[in-house]
């Protein structure tokens, strides 16, 4: 018998993942972003003038798509870079005002994606799948031969959030 892909849990996960992406995509056009522009600007909010090799490995991308992100969004007029007064090849990205004023904006989209996303579930339901696709994100995440090694779900508890 073959593998029945789309009763796969694997399935599943991409398909809430492109749906959860959509729908984002969606909220975030109301306010003149683009899906992950707004991964960007959090990011920044959290720590205002980071390196594009920075924000790369915090965003989890190759260098390449910053650029062309911090490009295009530099063109909206929601962040800036500035070269470093130490290193002149090295340029630092910083939010604009108007970068800065779509913070509470993202937010309140977030909050809505998430009660949207979740809509029926309880509060245990959602912490255990929060830990649920942490394991899953970790195991994705883990060189192909390691995965034999990695911790069941169950024993992951390993998050300050919880």
């Amino acid at each position: 018998m073959s593998f029945q892909h789309r009763k796969s849990v694997t399935h599943r996960l991409a398909m809430a993942a492109k749906a959860h992406r959509a729908r984002s995509g969606t909220h975030l056009a109301r306010i003149g972003l683009h899906p992950g522009q707004e991964s960007v600007l959090k990011a920044l909010a959290e720590e205002d003038g980071r390196t594009m090799s920075n924000l790369a490995q915090v965003l989890g991308v190759q260098p390449p798509t910053v650029t062309k992100m911090i490009s295009r969004m530099s063109a909206q007029g929601l962040l800036k870079r500035v070269a470093s007064q130490s290193d002149g090849r090295l340029a630092r990205v910083h939010l604009t005002d108007e970068g800065r004023a779509r913070i509470d904006e993202i937010d309140r989209i977030w909050t809505r994606l998430e009660r949207e996303a979740l809509a029926g579930f309880d509060d245990k339901d959602r912490k255990r799948l929060r830990k649920l696709l942490r394991a899953v994100e970790r195991n994705l995440t883990l060189p192909i031969d390691g995965l034999a090694e990695s911790p069941a779900a169950e024993d992951v508890d390993d998050d300050p959030e919880d």
